[in-house]
C-alpha cells in the first residue's frame, strides 16, 4: 500500500502600504487636508483640516502608541496642510486653471518581506487625478509625466538633501516603522504589514 503526501508551502510577504494625503479646493464645507494611513487594508489613522487633529481608528494603535504618537502626528499634518494648500495653487497656475474642483495627492509607504528581508517602497505624486511626479528610488531621484511638473522635478532632483532624506527614510526608517507596526497588530494583520510615518514638508 503506498500513499501519497501533498505537501503545501504557505509564503507569506509584507503588502504594499497605502498612505494618502489629498487636498482639496473648490468645495465650501469639505476638509482642504484629509490624510489616511491604511494598513494592510485596514485603517488605523485620520486626519482632516478641519479638526486638527490625528486620531486612531484600530484598537491595536490605541493601545500600543501613546499621546506623544499622535500629538507628533497631529502638528506634522498640521504643517503639511499649508504645505498642500501651497502646492494645489502652484498646480493650478500650471496648468492654467482659475476656477473649478481641483486636488493635489500625495501617496507613500514601504515594504518588507519578512521571509527574504527585502525592502522597497515608493512615493507618488497626483493632481486631479492623474500622476503628477513620482519618485525612483532605484534611481533616487523625481520624474514626471506631465510638462507641467517639470520644473518640480528639477527643483528636488537639485536638493540633495531631500535626496539624501528620502534614501534614509525608505531604507530604514519606514522599514523599523513597519516592522513595529506589524508587532502591534500581529493578531489582526496575520503578518502583512504597511505603514505610515512622516512626510517632508516641500513645496513644489
Amino acid at each position: 500500500m503506498s500513499c501519497h503526501v501533498l505537501v503545501l508551502y504557505i509564503r507569506i510577504k509584507i503588502k504594499m502600504p497605502k498612505y494618502f494625503y489629498t487636498a482639496v479646493s473648490g468645495i465650501s464645507d469639505f476638509p482642504e487636508l484629509t490624510v489616511v494611513g491604511l494598513v494592510d487594508e485596514e485603517q488605523f489613522m485620520y486626519f482632516d483640516s478641519n479638526t486638527k487633529k490625528a486620531v486612531p481608528k484600530t484598537e491595536w494603535i490605541r493601545q500600543n502608541v501613546g499621546a506623544d504618537y499622535w500629538d507628533t502626528q497631529t502638528q506634522t499634518d498640521i504643517g503639511q496642510h499649508q504645505n498642500f494648500k501651497n502646492n494645489i495653487q502652484v498646480a493650478k497656475q500650471r496648468f492654467n486653471q482659475t476656477t473649478g474642483v481641483h486636488t493635489f495627492q500625495l501617496m507613500y509607504g514601504c515594504e518588507w518581506d519578512d521571509q527574504t528581508g527585502a525592502t522597497s517602497g515608493f512615493r507618488q505624486y497626483g493632481y486631479d487625478g492623474e500622476g503628477f511626479l513620482f519618485l525612483d528610488l532605484k534611481e533616487m531621484r523625481y520624474i514626471s509625466p506631465v510638462q507641467q511638473g517639470f520644473p518640480t522635478a528639477q527643483k528636488w532632483n537639485n536638493n540633495r538633501v531631500l535626496i539624501e532624506t528620502d534614501k534614509q527614510y525608505f531604507s530604514t526608517e519606514c522599514i523599523e516603522w513597519l516592522q513595529k507596526y506589524v508587532q502591534y497588530g500581529k493578531s489582526s494583520l496575520q503578518k502583512t504589514g504597511q505603514i505610515l510615518s512622516s512626510s517632508e514638508n516641500i513645496k513644489i
